[in-house]
């Protein structure tokens, strides 16, 4: 079997989801993985029923394909990230996959925060996997700040990290740099820290403090509530401080916060 087509995983999350949309446009055969029993009726999308975190279903999944673009993962159970992408990355040795996009975050190496270090330890599976790769990071997504802020406004005071910036970045600008670096070849990125298969990082136009970012949420939303910043101490609160979220330098994402929050939060009012 030829292997020319491209695999999404996490295709039915918010990111995949863009990154589907935006690799239909490709013209190459195109997969999506799913842990639903009935699956999705997509034209132009050979959707699969399998299981990251056992390793059920990946083997047919990823028959015929060239390259994976991972954007699965389980926030509410993040430790279950590291056994599936090992079952990934297992599979797509067997399958002779050549190329492994993945999605981190700014920062990851920095901040000691429980996430974080599930997420790099991924970062180094795929740079040990033997496999072709290709490791983006990328800065927050406003989707994420508008859920915490919208957990948070429920009390009469938002408390946010002092001291500590933030570069949203829209997940369709994100979207579409996974789907071009996955049309190259793997290993294309910069040698420093994370190896040949490191691309340089992806953060929205603007930085802001969080501060800033809880009132500029606070105005679209309608509600009126008092911004706490709040000093968080040891490593995660020094490395939140050290300004490890954001990449200034590489500032190229187009959509902004305030695009987001008109698009979005204002309308829910």
């Amino acid at each position: 079997m030829r292997n020319d087509a491209i695999m999404v995983t996490g295709a039915t999350g918010g990111l995949g989801r863009e990154v589907l949309d935006r690799a239909r446009r490709t013209g190459l055969p195109l997969r999506a993985l799913t842990r639903r029993a009935t699956l999705p009726d997509d034209q132009g999308v050979a959707w699969f029923t399998g299981d990251l975190a056992t390793g059920t279903g990946l083997d047919e999944a990823f028959a015929g394909v060239r390259t994976v673009i991972h954007c699965a993962t389980d926030i509410r159970h993040f430790k279950n990230d590291v056994p599936a992408f090992r079952h990934l990355l297992e599979a797509a040795r067997r399958a002779g996959v050549e190329h492994v996009v993945n999605i981190s975050i700014v920062g990851v190496d920095r901040i000691p925060y429980p996430y974080y270090r599930v997420k790099l330890e991924g970062e180094r599976l795929l740079a040990a996997s033997g496999i072709g790769w290709t490791n983006l990071r990328a800065a927050q997504f406003p989707e994420l700040l508008d859920m915490a802020f919208g957990v948070l406004s429920k009390l009469p005071v938002v408390v946010v990290p002092s001291g500590t910036a933030c570069q949203p970045v829209q997940r369709g600008d994100v979207a579409d740099r996974l789907v071009e670096l996955a049309l190259g070849e793997p290993g294309k990125g910069e040698p420093p820290a994370g190896g040949w298969g490191r691309v340089p990082d992806l953060a929205g136009p603007t930085v802001y403090t969080a501060d800033r970012l809880a009132r500029d949420w606070l105005g679209a939303a309608g509600k009126r509530r008092r911004v706490l910043p709040l000093f968080i101490p040891g490593k995660i609160g020094a490395g939140f401080r050290s300004g490890a979220l954001t990449a200034p330098d590489r500032a190229v994402g187009r959509g902004t916060w305030e695009e987001y929050l008109a698009e979005n939060v204002a309308r829910r009012r």
